[in-house]
């Protein structure tokens, strides 16, 4: 990974000619865009801060922060709370028809995989908790929140509410050595599955755990899992949209 700078040369790239009938923040955001898509700045390079680019470019905090918001909303750029912009990779495909363990995906890809466990333990039911409490009928439910990395980058928040019945021995299990979606299909084997896929914008301390802004658009997958004795778990992914692509496909 290196560190760009903005010097003169690149800074004069700005002011090239038939770009004066654009707004300054499109000019920035071409002039970003050109660098990267040239070879110029490559995957994981750190970008200038936003105040380099105000002293190098003349222009105001706002105009260069839209500029990098919008690229970030374009998947060009990747920025993470407290350390930096960097320029994205390419977007990380999740399975959209399938119940895959994100471990196997991000392995598959080449790269290394690594969880951070926010918290599993014992909850009474809540209003967070009904669409699992309320369908199978209890009172307490197991609860776990993770992090999961590819490489160095948070990629997924993954909430997850857990049938005791299905998963007794689910809060003994050392999630950073397995993912919950590999212990339970090996003692509540999935048969039934279900998606809903909603774009949103994730929550405070979902953008600290993914080291997002406020701003930045997510995907969140909506996910309940049924083993042939009923309702396993009811999880909630939540996606940094920079970072995260869906896909898959069908026959008729």
């Amino acid at each position: 990974m290196a560190v760009v700078e903005l010097d003169a040369d690149l800074a004069a790239l700005f002011d090239e000619p038939g770009g004066e009938s654009l707004p300054a923040y499109e000019r920035v955001k071409r002039l970003v865009s050109a660098q990267i898509r040239s070879g110029r700045w490559s995957e994981g390079d750190q970008l200038p801060s936003e105040n380099q680019f105000v002293n190098a470019l003349g222009l105001s905090r706002m105009t260069i922060n839209r500029a990098l918001r919008e690229l970030t909303g374009e998947g060009l750029i990747v920025r993470m709370m407290g350390v930096g912009t960097f320029v994205a990779g390419t977007k990380a495909p999740s399975p959209l028809f399938e119940v895959k363990n994100i471990a196997d995906e991000i392995q598959q890809r080449g790269h290394r995989h690594r969880t951070e466990v926010v918290l599993v333990r014992e909850e009474k039911a809540t209003t967070a908790s009904a669409p699992l409490s309320d369908a199978v009928g209890v009172a307490t439910v197991f609860h776990s929140v993770l992090v999961h990395f590819e490489d160095e980058t948070p990629i997924q928040v993954e909430d997850r509410f857990v049938n005791p019945a299905e998963a007794p021995d689910y809060l003994a299990q050392d999630f950073t050595e397995l993912t919950p979606n590999d212990y339970l299909s090996r003692v509540a084997p999935l048969v039934r599955g279900e998606h809903v896929v909603e774009a949103v914008l994730a929550s405070p301390e979902e953008c600290r755990l993914l080291q997002i802004e406020r701003s930045e658009p997510c995907l969140l997958i909506r996910r309940r899992t049924w083993s042939e004795h009923g309702l396993v778990s009811v999880a909630r992914l939540i996606h940094p949209g920079s970072r995260n692509r869906l896909e898959g496909s069908f026959t008729r």
